[in-house]
């Protein structure tokens, strides 16, 4: 899905709120803010997000992903287990949804903790590291700890970052 696509969607989402005449929240997560926010890249393959209320944004999504041909997950909720709190700025308000985004200091540390390999976790990592000046590791390190204080960082994470830096 494209930026564009993917805030296509969401304004439709806001419309099947305001025919049920409910008010909802989404914040965004992952490549969808990449996207959308830091333009980083063209696409991605789903949104992640967290939303209230839960039961009627999934009708929305489910009506939406069978007008577009959609996977029915094309927004899910699954990230739902990584979010901590954290501030959030919004991106979107339409008529029944507003639409948030984290940080890219939040972002970046979500990032930095999942680190999954064959994914574009990396590309979104040097990016948000470019975006936010960062000037070595211990920088990194520093962002992840202040939102997961009490997380232990993957070794993989950890090597990732240090390889990041070594190759500047």
């Amino acid at each position: 899905m494209t930026a564009q696509e993917i805030e296509q969607y969401l304004r439709e989402v806001g419309s099947e709120l305001a025919l049920q005449n409910v008010k909802g929240e989404i914040c965004l997560y992952g490549g969808a803010v990449m996207c959308l926010v830091f333009k980083a890249r063209p696409a991605t393959k789903d949104v992640d997000a967290i939303f209230e209320p839960v039961k009627y944004i999934r009708q929305a999504i489910t009506k939406i992903a069978e007008k577009y041909n959609l996977r029915q997950d094309w927004l899910n909720f699954a990230v739902r287990m990584f979010v901590v709190e954290h501030e959030k700025k919004v991106l979107f308000d339409f008529p029944n949804l507003k639409v948030y985004v984290p940080t890219a200091s939040y972002l970046l540390a979500m990032k930095v903790s999942a680190a999954r390999a064959n994914t574009s976790d990396r590309d979104d990592i040097e990016f948000l590291i470019r975006e936010l000046k960062l000037e070595n590791a211990e920088k990194v390190f520093e962002i992840v700890r202040e939102f997961y204080p009490k997380k232990q960082l993957k070794p993989q994470s950890r090597f990732l970052i240090e390889e990041i830096f070594e190759q500047k």
